[in-house]
């Protein structure tokens, strides 16, 4: 039997909610393919960081590098700035782990009604790789002359060559193992000095890969045609920001952000990857049972992929397609009335 150390982030609101259930479906599959986990959880979170003073202890890393792999549930509660929160805990893992993919698969489920009446299912099936460690969210800059007239704030873009790269090669490398092609993020026609680098980067990574076909959109236009034609996208490569952006409004597009699954991944394999649902930690809702687990259980379906395991994933994944194909439990948030539980036994039946 394989082994793997989980470390467990549930941090705020559904966060604590959502966790358990990605525990049960991994435990049930690991039995199916003989992969065992243990898990190390950790209290880390704003209600943490409003007791002590930090979202996490300064030795957090280092609590964390034995793991095989992190799931974390959600972080974020009102009384704490967002800007703390994710700085606090998100970031520095994030960073000191070198998680420089976000992974973002968009698909939509049969079962699932878009609010666009174009993407039906078995047609929209893409992924938004975002590059997640430098770009438009570095640390660089700062403010001056704080409440006066003449205040001012300063925030430097950082795109390295290594940085870009590595994202990118990446991305063409996912697009070769798909269907073949990629589109990538740009804006190069108003930011004068990072997008046309981005670009030359682009380009150079595309003579490198000619079995993929590539093309570019500006980010404003981009964003129309996800909206527009999601039909046609297969791989979406992008910055911090634009990858940001672009992956929230395909969960959107998928039906409902509170099935949508995210991995920050360290390729090389050098300190432990991260996955988590996007959904927030959703405090309208918190400690009703109500939240959608599918977030998080798609999350762990990636986890097991990254882990050396993809069929296993693909149980997990099949799973999420059958219950949403072929009964009609669901959770508020995709019409239905059932609770976190009765949707979690739902779909445990069927796995």
């Amino acid at each position: 039997m394989t082994n793997h150390r989980i470390a467990l982030i549930p941090g705020d609101g559904i966060g604590v909610e959502v966790l358990p259930p990605a525990q049960q479906v991994l435990d049930t599959v690991g039995r199916r393919h003989g992969i065992g986990f243990s898990y190390t959880s950790y209290d880390w979170s704003c209600e943490r960081y409003l007791r002590e003073g930090a979202m996490m202890p300064e030795d957090g890393l280092d609590q964390l590098r034995e793991a095989d792999a992190i799931l974390l549930g959600a972080v974020g509660y009102p009384g704490v700035p967002d800007h703390v929160s994710l700085w606090g805990l998100l970031i520095p893992i994030r960073r000191g782990f070198r998680q420089y993919i976000n992974l973002r698969p968009i698909r939509v489920f049969e079962g699932v009604e878009s609010p666009l009446r174009t993407a039906v299912p078995g047609q929209v099936d893409f992924v938004v790789v975002r590059e997640n460690v430098e770009g438009e969210y570095s640390e660089i800059g700062g403010r001056l002359n704080r409440g006066t007239p003449e205040e001012l704030a300063v925030q430097e873009a950082v795109f390295t060559r290594a940085g870009v790269t590595r994202v990118v090669d990446y991305a063409f490398r996912l697009a070769a193992r798909r269907r073949g092609r990629l589109t990538s993020a740009t804006k190069s026609n108003g930011i004068i000095h990072t997008m046309p680098f981005w670009d030359e980067l682009v380009a150079e990574c595309g003579a490198a890969h000619p079995d993929v076909s590539w093309d570019q959109e500006h980010i404003d236009a981009l964003a129309a045609k996800f909206v527009l034609d999601p039909t046609r996208f297969d791989v979406v490569v992008g910055s911090n920001l634009f990858g940001d952006i672009l992956s929230d409004l395909a969960a959107a597009v998928a039906g409902s952000i509170g099935i949508a699954p995210s991995a920050n991944l360290n390729p090389g394999r050098e300190f432990p990857s991260m996955f988590e649902p996007v959904h927030g930690s959703a405090p309208d809702i918190a400690g009703r049972g109500i939240a959608n687990p599918l977030g998080a259980i798609w999350s762990a379906a990636l986890m097991l992929d990254h882990l050396g395991h993809p069929e296993a994933a693909r149980n997990v994944t099949d799973a999420i397609a059958t219950v949403l194909a072929k009964s009609d439990v669901r959770t508020g948030d995709l019409g239905g009335a059932a609770t976190t539980a009765e949707f979690t036994d739902r779909l445990l039946q069927l796995l």
